[in-house]
């Protein structure tokens, strides 16, 4: 059975909305965020771990503008973001997880989902797309399926991206007036806004029941885009990070053979690259 968070799970109510960081500050830890993803990328390719990042969050809430400056940073051979929608017929007839299952990373990639798996407890739940039975089960299937996930190698960062009724209407009014915006509206983002507060209740019984130690949930405030997306690249960074060796790796001796050969560099140099010291 999977366990509980040691620490208590977040609550919509407890987010601090007020928090924000100014233009200075946000470029200045954008720039050694994005240094640092890179780096992680690096580790992962080079030692074959995995790493699925979970955003989840309001409409309008700013995940988009998260994976932007996210994937920025990484090379997308290695790198890929799923954008889900509702299922098509196909998975509709097979069990919910099985499409994200064939959309997790390979050795030494890293994958974004933005929404995912907890469609199930949230959307499904809300709209009654699913027998109430049904999705409560998933709250242990989705706990089993993390599990699985983090005892294969693979890391997971969850993070949700909340912000206030009157910040969402104000960004959805940007999007009707700004026609670079306009693709991201939906009929679902205004007729969404009735069902809020059944919503906010499905969100916090799902970090309630899915909030675990080795998946815990983040609560993200995202009343101030800038905020938001260095909030939400910390996590990621300090969860894949912790405990991997970002050092660049050493040459391999036929490539330092090659480099000797036509690159007129410093033998001490071409020595360091492979790991050794004269």
């Amino acid at each position: 059975m999977t366990k509980r968070a040691s620490q208590r799970a977040p609550r919509l109510k407890d987010a601090d909305m007020n928090l924000r960081l100014d233009k200075d500050a946000y470029e200045k830890e954008l720039v050694e965020l994005q240094r640092r993803l890179a780096q992680i990328q690096q580790a992962y390719l080079f030692s074959g771990r995995s790493g699925v990042i979970v955003l989840e969050g309001w409409d309008a809430g700013g995940k988009g503008g998260t994976i932007r400056r996210i994937s920025a940073a990484l090379d997308p051979r290695s790198f890929k973001v799923w954008p889900i929608g509702a299922p098509r017929r196909y998975y509709l007839e097979r069990h919910y997880l099985l499409r994200f299952m064939e959309r997790l990373p390979p050795s030494g990639a890293i994958t974004a989902f933005d929404r995912s798996w907890y469609g199930r407890v949230l959307v499904e739940r809300v709209e009654e797309l699913t027998p109430r039975e049904r999705w409560k089960a998933a709250y242990r299937e989705i706990n089993d399926f993390e599990r699985m996930l983090v005892d294969y190698g693979t890391r997971v960062v969850k993070l949700f991206f909340h912000i206030t009724p009157e910040e969402q209407l104000a960004r959805l009014e940007e999007r009707v007036k700004n026609p670079l915006k306009r693709w991201k509206l939906s009929y679902e983002d205004f007729r969404n806004r009735s069902r809020w507060s059944d919503y906010a209740e499905a969100i916090d019984d799902m970090f309630e029941k899915t909030s675990t130690v080795v998946a815990p949930w983040h609560l993200i405030p995202a009343n101030n885009k800038k905020y938001a997306r260095i909030a939400a690249m910390k996590e990621i960074v300090r969860c894949f990070g912790k405990d991997i060796d970002l050092d660049p790796p050493m040459l391999d001796e036929s490539v330092l053979a090659e480099a000797r050969k036509h690159l007129n560099l410093n033998p001490g140099l071409l020595e360091s690259l492979a790991g050794r010291t004269e």
